[in-house]
């Protein structure tokens, strides 16, 4: 065999790797493009830029403030004694709000809330800058005893929280929009801005049942008559912004309109009023629910240990918790940039794991939910926008939960878990289940694969998405009916980039943040 001939098979041999190489490295996305051309053009993408949801943007890490520490065991808490707690906790609470900031501070041990002997009445944080702190998340137990009853009998769904974080403040009206605003830009045009300045936060709004409105609102979905929410009270959105600039009659927000807005179409521009820098870190929140859980057999099922509810909150965190035999563990809602990050939720099998309803921009990251919650991380109603789900993931045994009542633009991106119908959740009045912009990029599957896998059920009245955009979907080998889907790339192989949010991010402000990258470095761990 001579020289020459030696050569050839050598260089065929080493290009036929080459190309295996290359065929085996994840190939950047074509929607990824259009996004950067986007950008750099000042055009309108297909994607949404979902790089502002999270605290302060996500730009800096959670802080670890260094308020003022008021320890429950000095409010008459004493840990382990199976002795309820829930007074000292509410008297820290006041004392923190009457400092104007405050740590409810819980040493190691075990502090009992809602016991055979308490009241009923939940633990209420109508503050900002009020922050509960674990020792340590292991050994530092918030234990609810006892499940709090429904307000109403006869609405399995009216189980209180039992800690709120609220304000009694209400919005109100400002002004109306006067000219149409494309979505992914940051400017609308009002009729009068006198009573609106840089720094506030405001809410865009529009309820309307116009024929025009819903045909947009839908795309390709078709109305189904007995979603009269959608139909009789109409398209239903607020988001919640924050201003940049106010130049006459012209606002700038910091972040995207998610929404094309038609002034015919009467939007509003309301205060939005809120508490800010209320936090929960190092704890671990426990229930009392062991029973095994049936979906709406009783309120106790549905919500008797239902733990920890945000509303009207900005940025706002749940860091480093657990949540172990609850019926529903952490709740956004009416809330905007605010972050849940490195949350487990464990033990009992229960209703709800963690969502956001009615809210903007909130970040879940690196969420476990090892329980396999009826309903896993997702969305609820209220018309929430611009949530992400940030590697996470949660048992195969359960879905996503995209709860109807007109949620859209959601990106699930890096999670690992189960995907099927009949987890999402909702009423038929309030379909469907999810509106135009869910985005599911790198999604894992790890339940069996499905054959052209339905957005629009054909043997129930439940379980109807708007057409979402799939890109890198695999793990299990599931496919999907094209018609029932925007965008489809990448089917059974992930993309670059990698991760969406992440690279968004990246794009916007030059670099990841440091947080971000710490965070990734730990998963390798």
């Amino acid at each position: 065999m001579n020289l020459k001939f030696l050569r050839t098979i050598h260089f065929s041999f080493c290009a036929i790797i080459l190309l295996l190489c290359l065929s085996c490295k994840a190939q950047e996305s074509v929607v990824w493009k259009d996004f950067k051309t986007a950008k750099k053009d000042g055009t309108e993408p297909i994607l949404p830029d979902f790089s502002y949801a999270g605290y302060k943007y996500s730009e800096v890490e959670i802080p670890h403030v260094n308020y003022k520490t008021f320890n429950v065991t000095h409010f008459g808490a004493i840990a382990n004694d199976t002795q309820s707690d829930k007074e000292a906790i509410k008297k820290a609470i006041l004392e923190a709000k009457k400092n104007g900031n405050g740590v409810i501070y819980f040493p190691k041990g075990k502090y009992y809330i809602n016991t055979e002997a308490d009241d009923e009445s939940i633990i209420k944080i109508n503050a900002s800058n009020i922050v509960f702190r674990g020792e340590d998340k292991e050994n530092t137990i918030l234990f609810f005893e006892k499940d709090l009853p429904p307000s109403n009998p006869d609405k399995l769904w009216s189980c209180p929280n039992a800690i709120q974080v609220s304000t009694s403040k209400k919005d109100n009206v400002l002004t109306t929009i006067v000219s149409d605003s494309k979505r992914e830009t940051h400017t609308i045009q009002v009729k009068d801005a006198s009573k609106i300045k840089k720094g506030d936060w405001i809410v865009l709004e529009v309820l309307n049942n116009s024929e025009d409105l819903i045909n947009y609102d839908l795309g390709t979905l078709k109305p189904e008559k007995k979603w009269k929410s959608l139909l009789e009270k109409g398209v239903k959105v607020n988001e919640r912004h924050q201003v940049a600039e106010v130049n006459n009659n012209t606002i700038s927000l910091v972040s995207p309109i998610h929404y094309d807005i038609k002034s015919k179409h009467h939007w509003t521009v309301s205060s939005f009023e809120h508490v800010n820098h209320t936090g929960f870190e190092n704890l671990t929140f426990q229930g009392n629910w062991l029973k095994k859980f049936v979906h709406h057999r009783s309120a106790q099922d549905d919500g008797g240990w239902s733990i920890l509810k945000i509303s009207k909150a900005v940025d706002s965190w749940v860091k480093d918790c657990t949540f172990k035999n609850v019926s529903n563990g952490v709740s956004f809602s009416s809330s905007a940039s605010c972050t849940a990050l490195n949350v487990t939720i464990e033990g009992n099998y229960g209703h709800s794991a963690m969502h956001a309803s009615g809210s903007t921009g909130i970040l879940m990251a690196n969420i476990n939910d090892a329980a396999g919650m009826h309903h896993s991380i997702g969305v609820g109603g209220g018309s929430t926008t611009a949530t992400v789900i940030w590697r996470s993931k949660y048992a195969s045994h359960t879905s996503f939960e995209s709860h109807a009542s007109q949620p859209r633009c959601t990106l699930f991106d890096n999670v690992e878990g189960g995907f099927f119908q009949g987890r999402a959740g909702g009423a038929i009045q309030n379909l469907p289940n999810h509106g135009k912009y869910l985005v599911l990029w790198n999604f894992k599957e790890t339940d069996e694969p499905e054959t052209d896998f339905r957005f629009v059920a054909t043997d129930t009245w439940y379980w109807r998405i708007v057409p979402p955009i799939i890109v890198g979907f695999h793990g299990a080998g599931t496919t999907f009916k094209e018609d029932e889907v925007q965008i489809i790339e990448s089917l059974g192989k992930p993309v670059q980039p990698e991760s969406l949010f992440e690279e968004q991010l990246k794009l916007r402000l030059g670099k990841l943040p440091k947080w971000i990258i710490d965070i990734k470095n730990n998963k390798k761990k």
